[in-house]
């Protein structure tokens, strides 16, 4: 399946966002997912719930979490596989990112993503086939960086979520 492109977790979380120091990239987040064809994977929709939920710029109840996954259901979403694993340990290694960055970059690839819109990747950067684009690049810093959902067990390795 093709998409227009691949959002990363922040993306879903910023237009969930309730701190007002993130309006600006709340609407360019909510712009992005009512005007485009997006995929998104298991991992992307994972770290959302865990998010969304648990941290104090949304404490969205687990039933307003719910209607937003039952939203994202109308656009592909790639499973964690095996296949996926791989992809994702082999881009991790060949361009020296973190596992869960690989397996955002396999997913996207997977999905026939030209383009994979995150703040965490090197923005103008082309890892195989998607190019990452920081939508957010030139809105100023609201100074607010968390470390979400990692896997459990993930140690050092975790995936930094900016939101």
């Amino acid at each position: 399946m093709i998409v227009e492109c691949f959002l990363d977790t922040n993306i879903l979380l910023y237009a969930a966002s309730r701190n007002p120091m993130d309006a600006r990239k709340k609407t360019i987040a909510s712009e992005l997912i009512q005007e485009t064809f997006f995929g998104l994977s298991a991992q992307v929709v994972q770290e959302f719930y865990t998010v969304a939920t648990r941290k104090a710029d949304f404490k969205m109840p687990g039933e307003k979490a719910m209607e937003w996954l039952e939203n994202f259901q109308e656009f592909p979403c790639h499973p964690i596989d095996m296949g996926l694993v791989k992809n994702a340990a082999v881009m991790a290694s060949r361009y020296g990112l973190s596992y869960w960055d690989g397996a955002i970059l396999a997913a996207a690839s997977a999905l026939g993503a030209p383009v994979v819109y995150s703040e965490d990747l090197n923005h103008g950067q082309t890892y195989g086939d998607v190019k990452v684009c920081n939508p957010f690049k030139d809105v100023p810093k609201s100074g607010f960086h968390e470390d979400a959902a990692a896997a459990p067990g993930a140690g050092s390795d975790q995936r930094n979520t900016s939101f």
